[in-house]
């Protein structure tokens, strides 16, 4: 038997199933939007319903957009590069340092047997369709640098090599204004490996 009343308990288990919000942030939230004026409340309900009817995925990249193609797609930038990402998130982390000029593919998720994902459930038959119908030069792997991530871009790369594109891996290793003595031996061997001539 819940403490709450229905409606309460109700928003708290719909909140509960966001990502990273646990039964206590949950509660927190619950509360909080509880407490603020309606049409606060009423704001937010009309900003995830509007998010969720006028957005789709593109035809093309499979990042979320407005339109179909996405403006990034239906643009002049360089048709020979694609960078490969795992979310939607990735897109506008890349798109942040306005150093990337390419076009994205995102795959909406990575391999992952134990969580019963494997690569027929992400969009990684998208991403050979296009390569087989531009003139891709070059893909970057941009998948996270954990298991699954690593183990995708690893499936990806040995389904691009017989197709003749370059396969690249994003760099892994200390992040800039990090001191040694406190990276983790993951991260400080992805640093020697993955070091550069200067």
């Amino acid at each position: 038997m819940s403490i709450h009343s229905a409606p309460v308990a109700n928003l708290i288990s719909e909140l509960s199933k966001l990502p990273g919000i646990g039964q206590k942030t949950a509660q927190r939230l619950a509360f909080h939007l509880i407490g603020r004026p309606e049409g606060e409340v009423s704001l937010l309900a009309g900003a995830l319903m509007e998010a969720k009817q006028k957005t789709v995925l593109c035809e093309v990249c499979c990042d979320v957009a407005e339109s179909s193609p996405c403006a990034i797609c239906d643009s002049d930038r360089g048709r020979d590069l694609i960078c490969v990402v795992e979310n939607p998130k990735d897109v506008a982390a890349i798109e942040r340092t306005n150093e990337y000029r390419g076009r994205y593919h995102v795959l909406h998720g990575s391999i992952s047997p134990l969580k019963n994902i494997g690569p027929g459930d992400i969009r990684i038959k998208e991403l050979i369709g296009r390569l087989s119908d531009e003139e891709v030069k070059e893909v970057i792997l941009a998948t996270n640098p954990n298991i699954e991530g690593e183990a995708t871009a690893i499936y990806i790369s040995r389904l691009i090599k017989p197709l003749g594109v370059m396969t690249t891996r994003i760099a892994h290793g200390l992040p800039v204004g990090a001191d040694i003595e406190y990276a983790d031996n993951v991260t400080l061997a992805k640093s020697i490996e993955g070091r550069r001539e200067i």
